[in-house]
């Protein structure tokens, strides 16, 4: 299956190294630049926002999606192509996943999380078959890498499960992850 629509978790807030702000800007040029259209969140804050007026300003298409408690928060971004509200995170979640061919996880914090991890969970339930893809800028994602071997190694997942993941460093490894 082509990849023509990436689902992109990242921090709702810009993290101390402006390496993270800067492969969020990269990434969303980067998108654009490829075709590829962009689903997030649709907050107009930290590394959402940065990757979203990135792939807008290179022309690229963007899909977002916020659920209602959360409009004012994070200062939803409007003037995307598609712009969708949902009453729940799960029902958000859900939406993203499912308008996009891949997952790609930039630094970010405990939701990022979240949805990696239902994005991995559904994976390994056959729900869908997705890359799953992390860019590590300047290391951040370390100790996540760390832990999923750590629990391949003590039997709580298959190897399988581990190597469904894609670590990459740069935005650019990214995007030809997605190829």
């Amino acid at each position: 299956m082509a990849v023509t629509s990436v689902c992109v978790y990242c921090g709702s807030r810009m993290g101390t190294k402006t390496a993270y702000e800067e492969a969020a800007r990269s990434l969303g040029e980067a998108l654009a630049k490829a075709g590829l259209r962009l689903v997030y969140g649709a907050g107009d804050v930290g590394l959402m926002g940065t990757v979203a007026r990135a792939a807008q300003g290179a022309g690229g298409e963007t899909f977002g999606v916020i659920p209602q408690h959360l409009v004012k928060r994070e200062i939803c971004k409007r003037d995307l192509t598609t712009y969708v509200v949902t009453e729940t995170m799960h029902e958000r979640k859900k939406v993203m996943l499912y308008n996009a061919d891949a997952v790609l996880l930039l630094p970010g914090g405990m939701g990022s999380l979240d949805e990696l991890f239902e994005a991995i969970t559904w994976k390994q339930l056959g729900l869908h078959n997705k890359p799953i893809i992390l860019l590590n800028t300047e290391g951040y994602w370390e100790p996540l890498h760390a832990l999923v071997d750590h629990i391949v190694s003590e039997g709580f997942a298959a190897s399988d499960h581990a190597a469904a993941l894609t670590w990459v460093e740069t935005p650019a490894e990214a995007i030809a992850a997605l190829r």
